[in-house]
C-alpha cells in the first residue's frame, strides 16, 4: 500500500495540473489533499496497530493468598 501510494503522490507532482483534449477533461486532486489523505491513511494503520491505547489495568494479590 504504501509503495502504491508514494508511486501516485509522485506521479501527481510531476504530471500537469489539468488536461483536456476535444473528447473532455481530467483534473488531479491537489498535491496538499494527496498528501494529508496519505498523512490520514498512515495515523489510521498506526492507530489499528497499536495493541492497547496506553492504560494498563492489573490485578494486584498479595503474597500468601
Amino acid at each position: 500500500m504504501g509503495d502504491d501510494l508514494d508511486e501516485a503522490i509522485r506521479t501527481n507532482a510531476e504530471g500537469p495540473a489539468s488536461a483536456s483534449d476535444e473528447t473532455g477533461g481530467v483534473t488531479q486532486q491537489p498535491l496538499p489533499n494527496v498528501i494529508q489523505a496519505d498523512r490520514y491513511l498512515l495515523n489510521k494503520a498506526a492507530f489499528k496497530n497499536r495493541r492497547s491505547l496506553g492504560v494498563r489495568t492489573t490485578k494486584l494479590v498479595p503474597h500468601g493468598m
